[in-house]
């Protein structure tokens, strides 16, 4: 369990950006006294990019494998810029 401003320095964004997205029901956690407590768990698994929901003619490739998470591949090759 971690604080505001460790998730902050641990994703790279703003302590205030945490807690808009916690005002928004978009990010799980507790009030402790005046501190919100965020599980780690919840907060990595909120910088995993998702797709929107394929149609289900596209959801496999022609090979029959899963339609590969694009969007994931992007950010994740813009992480290192």
């Amino acid at each position: 369990m971690i604080t505001v401003p460790e998730a902050a320095r641990k994703i790279g964004r703003n302590p205030e950006t945490i807690r808009r997205w916690i005002r928004e029901g978009k990010l799980p956690s507790r009030k402790i006294g005046t501190q919100h407590i965020i599980e780690e768990s919840d907060l990595l698994s909120m910088l995993e990019p998702e797709m929107l929901p394929l149609p289900p003619g596209w959801q496999r490739t022609i090979t029959g494998e899963p339609m590969p998470n694009v969007v994931a591949w992007v950010r994740r090759s813009r992480a290192g810029h």
